[in-house]
């Protein structure tokens, strides 16, 4: 069972626009019957925080950008000596970028959807010739680790921790499948923007979004909290471990050079752990807009379906 401390916010500290308190307490970390990587359940235990109730919106990031003049992964050349053995062609500025196919795939080899897209950026989502217009409350996409913790410093604040991160996303609701209670839609409401139909070709669009929708448009959770399932991927500072054992291991996925990369580490091959699903999670291929879902995610990458949140620890 959870268990939440009386542990309140640092008395005359006003709350941080935009986000909420997360008392501290001891929850169980993930789950069984669903990925390997959720598992074992374990006992964890984390401090009070703050967190923002939502993603970063492209309208936040965009305020960074003009203040600092910051320029993220995506948009800069890549380094040679990073990637030895990369085909120069290939360092080039580029992000992922999720195109549906005509027709039904086999699902074991992401690059039928995924393209690798010279140009894309948080600007430009969807590649050369789109833009972020009519998208100031989305979250921002396609940044990496380092454009997030770079954000997240220049706002004084921080990126979660994996258990900060599942602990505030499960509401108070210890246990629960989803971040709201053991069914996906109660009573026919959809619940969080996931995919709905075949992947990677149909998306019936049964919630009322086909790709990422503005931040709030679905209800929180019991702490107050939107967009925690579904949406997009959100980093947290956690190393990648195929389980919770602590253990860190190789994991492969997609780069933003498209190569695989292994664990741990703070440079161009490491990998952090990324949560809560996104608007391409289907029931037939990604069942992971859950609060214990996690997938390992390498730090160079950005993809159109990756964003964050960040959080703010009092000083003790």
């Amino acid at each position: 069972m959870s268990k939440t401390r009386a542990l309140e916010p640092p008395p005359g500290v006003a709350p941080p626009d935009g986000m909420v308190w997360i008392p501290g307490g001891t929850f169980r970390m993930g789950a069984e019957g669903f990925y390997p990587e959720e598992r074992p359940v374990r006992e964890a235990t984390v401090e009070g925080f703050w967190i923002d109730t939502h993603p970063v919106t492209v309208a936040a990031f965009a305020r960074f950008v003009s203040a600092t003049g910051y320029v993220t992964v995506a948009q800069r050349p890549l380094d040679p000596r990073s990637y030895p053995g990369v085909p120069p062609e290939q360092l080039v500025p580029a992000s992922l970028v999720f195109v549906g196919t005509p027709g039904p795939v086999p699902l074991d080899d992401f690059r039928r959807w995924w393209r690798l897209l010279p140009g894309a950026s948080w600007r430009r989502p969807a590649g050369p010739g789109s833009s972020i217009a009519g998208r100031r409350r989305h979250p921002v996409t396609h940044v990496a680790f380092e454009d997030a913790l770079a954000y997240a410093r220049w706002a004084g604040k921080d990126l979660p921790t994996e258990a900060e991160w599942e602990y505030a996303a499960r509401g108070g609701l210890d246990g629960a499948v989803y971040a709201w209670g053991d069914e996906f839609a109660p009573g026919g409401r959809m619940m969080a923007n996931t995919w709905q139909g075949p992947f990677p070709w149909r998306n019936l669009g049964l919630d009322g979004y086909e790709g990422t929708s503005p931040v709030g448009a679905f209800p929180p959770n019991g702490f107050g909290l939107f967009d925690v399932a579904g949406n997009v991927w959100e980093w947290t500072t956690t190393a990648w471990t195929p389980d919770h054992s602590g253990e860190t291991r190789a994991c492969c996925g997609p780069s933003a050079t498209g190569q695989a990369h292994p664990g741990g580490g703070a440079g161009p091959g490491a990998v952090r752990v990324i949560k809560g699903g996104s608007h391409l999670c289907a029931p037939d291929y990604c069942h992971r807009y859950r609060p214990a879902a996690r997938q390992g995610e390498p730090v160079d990458t950005s993809t159109s379906h990756l964003g964050f949140r960040c959080v703010l620890r009092p000083e003790r």
